[in-house]
């Protein structure tokens, strides 16, 4: 091999190469898609799903999360690179993009499989509403005031996801609509503020780019808050004792978002959010 083939087949730095396929589950934002697949799991599991439609439901939401994933790192290639990302893997140059498409096809295909194993009508609502949300905000709508529309939809409708494939198939209830989608829209706020520079830098001005940091952890606050609301007030029946005590903690974490500096507000409105998880599972 010559030294300038040599020098062209890999010019990754030594610390920015990691094996491929953590360097995928990077690239399709592995976190995220793993805490929407855990929260898919978790109502499905409380929802009475018979065990094969359970694990199929669950799959076909984290496949279709992959495909987000990876749709928002290839679109986001030139953007990525100009602000100098270190940590995605293809702006480093880590992982080829033609690596990274081809398990994005695979992936959706696999959804759709998936999908279909569970019916008609909660396949139409994964692709269409909760995957298609993903998939809307990647492919413009995250750089539009309009950035928070695709969270909304596609949190609010993964209950429905669920309940739709179902031994008795139907609409999650509208509590359980109305918490996802405030969810969603609060992580949506709190997932951009690390990022508003660089997305500034780059064109990308939705929502919370117009609104400011301080107007963002405010909303996402209150949008977190009344989530947990409506996860304790709206089940029928009492709620158990333990979800009052849940709710007051996220009113205090609430206040503190509102008052304290520095990384606190973050750090709360985050518990906020995974509080709100618990109770809409457990609701």
């Amino acid at each position: 091999m010559t030294a300038n083939a040599a020098n062209t087949a890999d010019t990754t730095p030594a610390r920015h190469r990691q094996p491929r396929v953590l360097a995928l589950l990077a690239a399709a934002h592995g976190g995220p898609a793993l805490a929407v697949t855990v929260i898919t799991g978790l109502l499905a599991l409380r929802g009475g799903l018979h065990p094969f439609h359970a694990v199929a439901v669950t799959s076909a939401v984290f496949t279709g999360q992959l495909t987000i994933g990876w749709g928002n790192d290839l679109l986001d290639l030139a953007r990525d690179r100009a602000v100098g990302r270190t940590d995605k893997p293809l702006a480093v140059g880590s992982l080829p993009a033609g690596w990274v498409a081809r398990a994005l096809v695979v992936a959706a295909v696999a959804s759709l499989v998936l999908s279909a194993l569970v019916g008609w009508r909660s396949a139409l609502v994964n692709v269409v509403l909760a995957t298609g949300a993903g998939h809307a905000y990647n492919l413009g709508l995250k750089a539009t005031p309009w950035s928070w529309a695709p969270y909304a939809c596609g949190f609010g409708t993964l209950p429905s996801v669920v309940t739709l494939a179902g031994p008795a198939p139907g609409w999650a209830p509208w509590w359980m609509t109305g918490a996802g989608a405030a969810l969603g829209v609060g992580a949506h706020l709190l997932n951009v503020l690390p990022d508003l520079a660089d997305d500034e830098r780059t064109g990308v001005r939705g929502l919370p780019h117009r609104i400011g940091e301080h107007l963002s952890r405010v909303l996402a606050a209150v949008l977190l808050t009344a989530a947990s609301v409506l996860a304790v007030a709206g089940p029928a029946g009492s709620p158990p004792a333990w979800t009052w005590m849940a709710l007051a903690l996220v009113v205090v974490l609430a206040v503190l978002t509102l008052c304290a500096r520095g990384r606190a507000p973050f750090r709360a409105a985050v518990t906020i959010a995974l509080l709100d998880v618990v109770l809409l599972t457990a609701g």
